[in-house]
């Protein structure tokens, strides 16, 4: 971190423009004067530009006024906000914290045998999300990585519970794992490849770019906040679910399965892809810059009708001085 320069986009907000310009020039290994930086300082410029000329101040309570009532940074805040409460309502830390209680509804019976499944699913998620980072994130995209994986998820949450309602493996007497049950223990590291491939990184991605450069810190901590906030509510909720709903727990899975549709739903019809776009063009998508424009407009219209009215005041000054005595 400390031979990492600043971003030029922080430069930018400090007035250090000269500075953020060989910083950019750098990233991308051309010239300062090279037609591809200039456009895209250009753009760093303009939206610095546009955000100043809407927002005023930098006070906690601005900042709340400047998230909560203009339109556009208003819904980038809620879709962040959902999207990690619906991250947490993948069940995906129900699986990471009560693990070897899982994988034994599942039939894998003997402490080692749970604790040696349970670490072969933290490797696969490690793997799998080096795999998406590296490979994936910028060519799949996070519209297209949230929608296939949501429903990946609940296809394999589904097939769990009603594996698990079906075959009641904790009944069971034998100690072997039927065929079945090897689908759904291969179901559970799916599950965890599926998350590392779009719930998991993306909501995190989609969160730190949508929002503008001044609300963007203020944009992450209400989002990890609620990430926090509901994984605390599903570590404590999950362990009566498995106790409660249903022989072996069923309808615990069949609850996350839900909300793995659920959320696809979501994405389908509120969350635009951002794939491709560069910070300043979130403030495009996601309309700021028409928020901009009816400011200016309320504005103007504002000046133009004190000016209307301080110039009825003074023709009836001039009226009233012109008129004879009585």
């Amino acid at each position: 971190m400390f031979l990492c320069n600043e971003s030029p986009r922080h430069l930018a907000k400090q007035d250090k423009w000269e500075e953020a310009l060989l910083v950019l020039s750098n990233i991308r290994a051309l010239p300062p004067d090279h037609p591809y930086v200039a456009a895209e300082f250009a753009n760093i410029r303009t939206a610095i530009e546009e955000e100043n000329a809407i927002l005023n101040g930098a006070t906690w309570m601005s900042l709340q006024r400047e998230m909560w009532l203009v339109p556009s940074n208003r819904k980038r805040a809620i879709i962040s906000i959902l999207l990690m409460f619906f991250q947490q309502m993948t069940g995906t830390n129900a699986i990471n914290y009560y693990a070897p209680q899982i994988f034994a509804s599942l039939g894998v019976e003997g402490t080692q045998n749970e604790l040696f499944a349970t670490g072969i699913y933290g490797l696969v998620k490690l793997i799998a999300v080096a795999v998406f980072l590296l490979f994936v994130a910028d060519s799949l995209g996070r519209r297209r990585s949230l929608l296939w994986t949501g429903i990946g998820q609940g296809s394999t949450m589904l097939y769990i519970g009603i594996f698990i309602a079906v075959a009641r493996p904790q009944e069971q007497e034998d100690s072997q794992v039927s065929a079945a049950g090897y689908i759904a223990l291969i179901c559970v590291f799916l599950f965890a490849c599926m998350f590392q491939f779009g719930w998991g990184p993306c909501c995190w991605i989609y969160v730190s770019e949508i929002a503008t450069a001044r609300l963007r810190a203020t944009n992450v901590s209400f989002a990890a906040a609620t990430q926090w906030l509901f994984n605390f509510v599903v570590s404590r909720a999950v362990p009566p679910m498995l106790e409660t709903l249903g022989t072996g727990g069923y309808g615990t899975y069949i609850f996350f399965c839900v909300w793995c549709f659920s959320m696809t739903v979501f994405v389908w019809f509120f969350v635009p892809e951002t794939k491709g776009l560069s910070l300043e063009g979130m403030n495009d998508l996601f309309g700021f810059k028409d928020d901009v424009q009816r400011k200016r407009v309320d504005i103007e219209s504002s000046s133009m009708n004190n000016e209307k009215t301080q110039g009825n005041v003074t023709q009836l000054e001039d009226t009233t001085t012109a008129s004879p005595k009585a």
